[in-house]
Formats: C-alpha cells, sequence, structure tokens
C-alpha cells in the first residue's frame, strides 16, 4: 500500500501523456479540415467566378437578342416613316395617295389618309390600302 503514491502519480503522468496525444491528434484533424475547408472553398470560389461570368455571357447574349427583336421593328419603322410628310411637332397629319403609292385610292371618297403612332389607316375597308392589281371595288368618287 505503500507504493499507492507512485503509482497514483503514474496514472496521472500517463492520463496527461493520453490527454497530450488526444489534443495533438485532434489539433492535427483540424488543420486537415481547415486545409480541406481552403480547398473547398477555393474550388467554389473558383466554380462561383466561372458561373457569374457564364451567367453574366449569357444574360448579355439574351438581352441583345431580346432587344434586337424588340427594337429592330420599331426602328425600321420609324426609317420607314420619312416618306411621309410630317408637322412641325414631329407628328404625320396626313398622307396623300400618289401614282407610286396607294394609286387605287386617288379620288376615292372612302380615302382616309391619317397616321396614327405611326401606322397609317389607308381607309376603313382597307386599312393598308388595296394591294392587289386594278382598281380597288370598293372605290367611290
Amino acid at each position: 500500500m505503500e507504493d499507492w503514491p507512485k503509482e497514483f502519480f503514474k496514472m496521472l503522468e500517463t492520463a496527461g501523456q493520453e490527454v497530450d496525444r488526444f489534443v495533438q491528434e485532434v489539433t492535427e484533424e483540424v488543420e486537415e479540415f481547415v486545409d480541406i475547408l481552403g480547398r473547398v472553398s477555393s474550388d467554389i470560389m473558383e466554380l462561383s467566378e466561372e458561373f457569374a461570368e457564364e451567367l453574366q455571357t449569357t444574360i448579355f447574349t439574351e438581352f441583345d437578342q431580346y432587344f434586337e427583336e424588340l427594337v429592330d421593328p420599331f426602328f425600321d419603322l420609324y426609317l420607314g416613316l420619312d416618306e411621309f410628310p410630317t408637322d412641325m411637332d414631329g407628328f404625320v397629319s396626313s398622307v396623300e395617295p400618289t401614282a407610286e403609292k396607294y394609286s387605287a385610292c386617288i379620288g376615292c371618297k372612302n380615302y382616309h389618309g391619317q397616321v396614327y403612332g405611326g401606322n397609317l389607316l389607308v381607309c376603313g375597308m382597307h386599312p393598308y390600302g388595296w394591294e392587289a392589281d386594278g382598281d380597288c371595288p370598293d372605290w367611290e368618287s
């Protein structure tokens, strides 16, 4: 029984060594985990940069196509309006039929010839004008 203090201190020393080994192993595992997290984080950053770049490219491409599809017809319409006379405010008031344009409408009482929102209303029966060759069947003097 007299060796119990020796045994007690030996047991404490062994426990201390085990705690040191445990702390060292946990530290190594934490360092490895942090290293893995750093690599994963780096990979995620790289992927997110690639994704953001691809998303930006896709969005700009889609927006450009949408813009062209939406704006080009209006632009073409605007460029086509130079053949119509305009008043001082820039609004088209009326268009008279000529031999080149709307020749079937010359002298017709149904001819309207007003432009609304950039669209010429030729007459109620033929809003875009008589397009067939020959005389308009609805022509009235």
